[in-house]
């Protein structure tokens, strides 16, 4: 009497590919970015905004609708007050912003690179912390009056201190076993930070970049409302006055609009620059 021994089959070694089980990593949101994806939430707050206004269930007198924002858009366009308004709110937002990203940075590196300079600088920087910026816009206008300079200068505060803030997180909260592994290898200091600190710090400061460009977006709507003679926020400030929603609303497109853009603008450069980084978005 024969018995017949089960078979045993050995399967071949998995690849990389067919070791990732694709299912349960899409549940776990492990996928590749579908283009525009973040739109669809602007386009479902656009699609009830339509109907709100087409079936009467919106105040125009409060909420204009879409096509009577459009078309007062247009009509600022073409009597060149909206694109002279823009052009002034443009210019005082890139002058902050660059004076801003330039002034952080450079605390956050001599913060966290240097323990004297984090003693000098770390603490004034958190007392401004926790002083809101728009708060001191009777103290900047008592100091630098009522014209450009005090508005730029509340601009570039607000991203001074979003940059400084992420930027020297990230180089403070450098993995300890980089240092040890540096040392190991007999790494000098400054090639330590060029290589590991420096390159380890780049998403805090993207992130920083990002929240700086939205809290130049709020400032800019905030200084240009104190005695303007030009700028979206005049424009709005302007409106309300008059009760004019359609263009207060066109004003705050514009605003979302420029805050969007730059937005993705910024999150497709990390993803260029930090092309070596694999996270749950790339």
């Amino acid at each position: 009497m024969t018995l017949a021994l089960p078979r045993i089959v050995v399967p071949a070694p998995r690849t990389g590919e067919e070791f990732v089980d694709r299912p349960r990593l899409r549940r776990l949101g492990l996928r590749k970015p579908v283009p525009f994806a973040r739109l669809l939430g602007v386009v479902v707050v656009l699609a009830a905004w339509s109907a709100g206004s087409y079936y009467g269930l919106l105040d125009h007198r409060k909420l204009s609708a879409p096509w009577t924002v459009l078309g007062t858009g247009w009509d600022l366009v073409r009597d060149g007050t909206l694109g002279d308004n823009v052009l002034a709110s443009l210019h005082r937002a890139a002058i902050g912003l660059g004076l801003g990203i330039l002034i952080g940075t450079t605390l956050a590196l001599v913060a966290g690179l240097s323990r004297l300079g984090e003693s000098l600088i770390d603490g004034p920087v958190q007392v401004k912390r926790a002083v809101p910026s728009l708060g001191l816009i009777p103290l900047m206008i008592l100091w630098l009056g009522i014209g450009e300079t005090f508005k730029i200068v509340l601009i570039t505060l607000g991203v001074a201190l979003a940059m400084y803030l992420q930027t020297h997180a990230s180089l403070t909260a450098i993995d300890k076993r980089f240092v040890e592994l540096s040392e190991v290898q007999g790494v000098s200091r400054w090639e330590f930070i060029a290589r590991v600190v420096m390159p380890g710090s780049l998403p805090g400061f993207f992130l920083g970049l990002r929240l700086s460009v939205t809290g130049a977006w709020l400032s800019l709507v905030v200084v240009e409302s104190v005695n303007a003679t030009d700028g979206l926020g005049k424009l709005m400030t302007s409106a309300q006055n008059y009760g004019q929603a359609d263009v207060i609303l066109v004003c705050l497109v514009i605003y979302g609009v420029f805050g969007l853009v730059s937005d993705a603008g910024i999150r497709l450069l990390e993803r260029k620059v930090l092309s070596w980084r694999r996270t749950i978005s790339t």
